[in-house]
């Protein structure tokens, strides 16, 4: 950190001063808390802590780095498994604010708190947890990938293209498909199949076939050289599709009431067009096409229902005034002339425009909406709070708004929405809504929220 200028040499000095290398667990006899991060095996665990317990004062906290395994588990064993607590921090540590404080059922409240506290003294953001397959963001992440390469198997789009809809329009810093080749594909499946194994095959947490093969192949991502993409020197990477320049047209005609696209009519309106309020479903209206938010179903499926071919959808925006590119999918039945059309209206609001296949749900909608579920489930089974979960996944992964947050935001009527009609057109329990969602919709269905305002 010296040598790249972000520490200076004197408070390099005073921070070497306070570490301590041993080199026998007796020197850590007079330790008051003992941080374990070996090995991700339970047996090797359990015995490192064994021995630490015969070493170690009464007051002495033991702690586990663990990231998949249960805590209830390592503990199991020890003469006071009261005083072992996992916390569970993210790489790289010194970047990464995030600390699971991971409470197994014997572990003291009163240790977690003072984990807890301890982390928060260090500039850490911890979170309390309970030990569960996962924790908070093994568990709430898992839709991430899951979701992203149902997608790519469907064919709504290559991975280029998907990730750059998720960063651009959804925010996330990296894409599903960049960020499975950086974290690497047998770490990630590896996870996959641990979290799907201990939820006892919830179709939930389903493994993919595609990385299963990517896996099979030896396609490891950054660290073999390829994964989804292809890396080294002569390596480029691929650009996202974007649809050619069109015509831009020459009238809008608006239907208000949802958020998204009254966020799209003021930023067209200061592209220059001067939107007419008209009766209708809420969207946007130009030269024939219907232009909505999607909600679960694909365009085909919607533009039969309403009756209008013409049908085009776009996908969620995390910020509609400033994304740089918007994602739409066209009904089957949709003419060349309204798809033109709208195209150009968003080019001419500054998009670039990329088309997805007509899969349901879109891309990032449909992520989101099962992060946020997901989260709900966590909360609902009391592995953690409405706030943890929040601050977990921006902190340990992140995100670019918590998914409970981000449903608030979305509202839940249409998160729920969303995923009833992923459900009613996949015929998978994958996609079954949380009951706390239903639950929060059944007490106030116009202004539920997991966030006071």
């Amino acid at each position: 950190l010296v040598e790249k200028g972000r520490m200076g040499a004197v408070e390099s000095d005073l921070a070497r001063e306070r570490l301590k290398r041993i080199a026998s667990l007796h020197e850590a006899a007079g330790a008051v808390l003992v941080i374990e991060a070996i090995v991700e095996n339970l047996d090797a665990k359990r015995l490192l802590f064994a021995e630490l317990e015969g070493i170690v004062g009464d007051r002495c906290i033991l702690a586990t780095n663990t990231s998949s395994i249960s805590v209830t588990a390592i503990g199991a064993q020890l003469r006071r498994p009261e005083r072992l607590v996992g916390m569970h921090f993210f790489n790289p540590v010194p970047l990464m604010a995030l600390v699971e404080v991971i409470s197994g059922l014997a572990t003291s409240r009163e240790v977690a708190n003072v984990v807890h506290a301890t982390a928060e003294s260090w500039g850490k953001s911890p979170v309390h947890a309970k030990s569960t397959p996962g924790f908070i963001v093994n568990r709430v992440a898992r839709p991430y990938y899951a979701e992203a390469l149902r997608l790519l198997l469907e064919q709504a789009a290559d991975v280029a293209t998907l990730d750059a809809v998720m960063r651009d329009c959804g925010g996330f810093r990296m894409g599903p498909f960049e960020l499975m080749d950086l974290i690497g594909h047998d770490v990630n499946f590896s996870v996959t199949n641990s979290v799907f194994a201990a939820y006892y095959n919830d179709p939930r947490f389903t493994p993919s076939i595609l990385q299963q093969e990517l896996v099979n192949a030896g396609f490891l991502g950054r660290k073999t050289g390829r994964g989804f993409y292809r890396y080294g020197d002569d390596a480029a990477k691929p650009a996202p599709q974007s649809e050619a320049p069109s015509q831009k047209p020459s009238a809008l005609r608006h239907a208000g009431g949802l958020g998204a696209v009254d966020a799209l009519a003021e930023r067209l309106r200061g592209a220059g067009f001067d939107p007419v309020a008209i009766e209708a479903a809420p969207g946007l209206y130009c030269e024939g096409a219907a232009i909505h938010l999607t909600d679960g179903r694909s365009a085909t499926e919607r533009a039969e229902a309403d009756g209008h071919r013409d049908t085009i959808l776009f996908d969620l925006l995390l910020d509609p005034a400033g994304a740089t590119r918007i994602a739409l999918a066209r009904a089957d039945q949709c003419s060349d002339a309204a798809w033109q059309a709208a195209v150009g209206l968003f080019q001419a609001a500054g998009f670039a425009v990329t088309r997805l296949d007509d899969v349901p749900g879109m891309a990032v909608m449909r992520t989101v909406a099962m992060l946020a579920n997901e989260a709900a489930d966590a909360v609902n089974q009391g592995v953690c709070s409405a706030r943890a979960v929040d601050i977990a996944m921006q902190k340990g992964v992140n995100y670019p708004r918590g998914p409970l947050a981000w449903a608030d935001s979305i509202g839940l009527r249409q998160v729920v929405t969303v995923l009833a009609n992923l459900a009613a057109t996949y015929g998978e329990d994958r996609y079954r809504v949380s009951p706390l969602l239903r639950r929060k919709l059944a007490v106030d269905p116009q202004g539920a929220r997991f966030h006071a305002q």
